[in-house]
This record gives structure tokens, C-alpha cells and sequence, in this order.
């Protein structure tokens, strides 16, 4: 019966949380509206600056849960409690793609929330990843701005770069600074994504920003290339800054193809570095994004990524201290489909391989907030994350709606605002049959666990 009465609080709690979530929307639009009409706004608009953001916030039921985390599901990953994930500022002038005359902006920008910690310049990190000494300095970007007290909100600065479309051949973009990888189908912004939470693919198989240098050019009319100069980092060019690790340069590139009716689009990107100035091992990763409509309400994507880190010093319940080549690699696909306008739906289905437990960790955020003398200030009791060899399986199913849109509310700022409900499932089967392995159960304390989530993303 307590069981019961603790899972009505929880989901009172969500709803709250959720109307949370619209009323700072609604407070947001009001102020943006306002600020808008004036003048100096106008004024910028004129010079081709323009400034925006948006507000993402949502709730998680976990019945599974335990020590308040959905084990290694990051982001969303607060269990049973309402959590604003993302309030994005960013500023911009956005450069031409094509033409014959020279152009220059730029961007930049802020985010507070619960996601910053996945966001920041981590990519030197609190032990080094080949011999696992602690790592006391690891850059000055925006891993300690602010709120380590709070245990989950933080801030982050992804983005600060300045870009220049040069009128050569068919068009040149060159990107310097800090930026979000091209690389994969989902993305950290909350607006580009169908679901609440991520695939393990994009969690834990990928980069999420970079420094360096990013160009691309227009081959032809279906082909566009991509290619870079990446550093600062002490994770093989992934999520790097600028005052640690600066020799350490790695590359990334990449070449995507569109048919000529737009509705197939393939995508080949990767990186490869050695892992840091310490250590001259290889350290890389190649993604492969299909895309195709059948129609123009359907779209399908396929996803591959196969990553590699030579010679690192492993901390699982199978190798503890053992220095080896490690891999991760996985398969994920995803199927939308527009029932109206303002509604659609979506499956996401996922196999992810972290062959040598090195990469996924339960909870994330717990290891994500360990510094170099073993604590995390994300928890309070001691508790630190656990890893194991093993597979990873996850279905999401989920709606997106513009319910404003819907209901015909008349407010212009309030039309953009989405509304998505997902239910997902998560599956682990260890690779080892050894006694350390079989007990690695991360969804509290099951190999496995269902969440229910509602959220929102309101861009002003």
C-alpha cells in the first residue's frame, strides 16, 4: 500500500512539474514579446543579429527506481521528479551559404539546467584515460562556472564560434571556435530532437561538442563535404576546450548525399585523434545516418557507429585495472509518422554494444560529476557509477504535439510549443558470465526497467 501511495505522489508530482513548465514558458514568451518591440531589438535585426532560445523541462515515473537516477539513461534522467533540463539563450549572425560576396557572424550560447553537465567541455577528464592518473586541472571553459551545490544544475557554454562564407568555387563555410558536432542524427538541443531522451548511440557512442576548425564546401547540387581540425581534449578531439590539451589536433570530416527529390539523404561522418598529448594512442569513431521519406508524412532513419580507444585503462566489475583496446558500437532506427499537422507520432528502437564496459555508466550523471579524488558531488550518499561489458536494448514509443497550435490558441509566441509524452524500455545482458558481471543490474537493481515521461520545449 505505501508502494502505491508514493507512486500517486510521484505522478502528482509530474503534472505539477509539467504546469510548471508552461507557466515559465508562458512567462517567457511574455517578456520575449515585449523586449521584441523595441527598438533596439529592431535595430539589431537590421545588422542581421538576431538573439533566441528556448525552455525544455519535464518529469520521468520510474516504479524501478532507485537513489532518484533511470540508472544510465542521461539527460532525463532525474527519476520521479520534475526537471528543467534546458533554458537556452544564444545570440547569432547567421552567414550565407551561397552567393559571391564575402559574409562573417557568429554564435554563441548559454545553457542552465540539468543537461549542462552532459554539455560542458569535459573531454579532459577527471583520471586519465590510458594510465588513470587524477587529472586536478582540466580546463577553464565551463566546467566550474557554477553549481556544483545543487547536484544537478549547472551551466554551460556549447557554443562560441565565429564563421565566414567565402565565395570559393561553389562556396566555402569555415566554423572557428566551440561548436556542437555534425556527427550522428540526434543532437543536444532539445527542439531537434522527436523524443525526451536519447539513444545510447548519441549518450554514450558519440561526441556531443568540439574546438577546432569545421569547413564545408558544396561539391555539387547532392553532395556537400566536411572536413576539420579538432583539439583540446584529452578524449580524442570530443568535447574539447581551449586551454588544456591544445597540441593534441586531431581531424574530422565527412560527406552526405541527397537525391535529388530531397527525400534520401546519406550520411558518412567521423573523427580520429590520438587520445591526448600523453598518450599517442588511436582514438576515433565513424557514423553512418540514413534518412529516407516514403512519403511526406513518413520518414525513416538508420543509424550505425562503431567507436574505438586503443590502450585504455578500464574500471568495470569484469576488468578493473586492465589496460586494453576498447570498442562500442551500435544499431538504431527510427520511424515518424505526421498524423496531422500539429501531431505526430514516433518509435525508436536501439542495440548498443559497449563491448569492454567502458563507455556506459549507471548512473551517468554520477560519473559524468566525479572529480579527480573519487567523489561525486552529484550524490550525497556516496554513490558512484557502475559499469560492466554488456548489451544495451531500448524501444521508445512517443507523440509530439503543438497542442496551442490544436486548440487555436491565439497567442503567436505559444504556437511553437511542444508537448511530448514517451514511454520507453530498457534491457541489459551482460557479455560475461562471470559472477561480477551477471550481478551488473543498473536499472535499480533490475536488468531492465520502463519509463513513462512527459515533457516540453517551448523555442521564443
Amino acid at each position: 500500500m505505501a508502494n502505491k501511495i508514493n507512486y500517486k505522489k510521484q505522478i502528482i508530482r509530474t503534472i505539477a512539474g509539467g504546469a510548471l513548465l508552461i507557466g515559465a514558458s508562458t512567462a517567457s514568451v511574455h517578456a520575449n514579446t515585449i523586449t521584441t518591440s523595441n527598438g533596439f531589438m529592431d535595430a539589431l535585426k537590421n545588422t542581421g543579429i538576431t538573439m533566441g532560445g528556448w525552455i525544455n523541462g519535464g518529469a520521468t515515473f520510474n516504479p524501478s527506481q532507485v537513489h532518484g537516477f533511470n540508472g544510465p539513461v542521461t539527460f532525463a534522467d532525474q527519476a520521479n521528479r520534475f526537471q528543467l533540463n534546458q533554458l537556452n539563450f544564444f545570440v547569432e549572425r547567421a552567414v550565407r551559404t551561397e552567393g559571391k560576396n564575402w559574409d562573417i557572424g557568429f554564435r554563441a550560447d548559454f545553457m542552465f539546467g540539468t543537461d549542462a553537465i552532459f554539455t560542458q567541455a569535459y573531454g579532459n577528464p577527471a583520471f586519465d584515460i590510458n594510465n588513470g592518473r587524477p587529472l586536478a586541472d582540466r580546463g577553464n571553459w565551463d566546467l566550474d562556472i557554477c553549481c556544483n551545490s545543487s547536484r544537478t544544475y549547472g551551466i554551460a557554454i556549447p557554443q562560441a564560434f565565429a564563421e565566414i562564407y567565402a565565395p570559393i568555387g561553389n562556396g566555402l563555410n569555415i566554423k572557428v571556435g566551440h561548436f556542437y558536432t555534425p556527427i550522428g542524427f540526434e543532437t543536444v538541443p532539445a527542439p531537434n530532437n522527436f523524443f525526451y531522451t536519447h539513444a545510447y548511440t548519441m549518450q554514450y557512442g558519440e561526441p556531443f561538442t568540439h574546438s577546432g576548425v569545421l569547413t564545408n564546401y558544396n561539391i555539387n547540387r547532392n553532395v556537400v563535404a566536411m572536413a576539420g581540425a579538432i583539439g583540446g581534449s584529452g578524449t580524442g578531439g570530443w568535447d574539447g576546450n581551449f586551454d588544456r590539451q591544445m597540441e593534441n589536433w586531431g581531424g574530422i570530416g565527412g560527406v552526405t548525399w541527397t537525391s535529388d527529390d530531397n527525400k534520401t539523404s546519406v550520411n558518412v561522418a567521423g573523427t580520429g585523434s590520438t587520445t591526448s598529448t600523453r598518450n599517442s594512442s588511436f582514438w576515433g569513431m565513424y557514423s553512418i545516418v540514413l534518412k529516407h521519406k516514403f512519403t511526406d508524412r513518413t520518414q525513416f532513419v538508420l543509424q550505425h557507429d562503431h567507436g574505438f580507444a586503443d590502450n585504455a585503462l578500464l574500471a568495470n566489475n569484469v576488468y578493473s585495472g586492465v589496460i586494453k583496446d576498447a570498442e562500442w558500437y551500435g544499431v538504431n532506427s527510427h520511424f515518424y509518422y505526421d498524423l496531422t499537422p500539429n501531431v505526430s507520432v514516433g518509435v525508436r528502437a536501439e542495440w548498443f554494444r559497449d563491448r569492454d564496459g567502458f563507455r556506459v555508466f549507471a548512473p551517468g550523471r554520477i560519473t559524468a560529476a566525479t572529480n579527480h579524488l573519487g567523489r561525486s558531488f552529484a550524490s550525497n550518499i556516496g554513490l558512484l557509477g557502475s559499469a560492466t561489458p554488456a548489451d544495451y536494448y531500448a524501444v521508445t514509443i512517443g507523440a509530439n504535439w503543438k497542442a496551442m497550435r490544436t486548440l487555436n490558441v491565439g497567442w503567436q509566441g505559444l504556437k511553437q510549443l511542444n508537448i511530448r509524452p514517451n514511454i520507453r524500455y530498457d534491457r541489459v545482458d551482460a557479455l560475461h558470465e562471470s559472477m561480477q558481471a551477471s550481478a551488473y543490474r543498473p536499472f535499480g537493481g533490475n536488468k531492465d526497467q520502463i519509463l513513462f515521461s512527459l515533457d516540453a520545449v517551448l523555442p521564443f
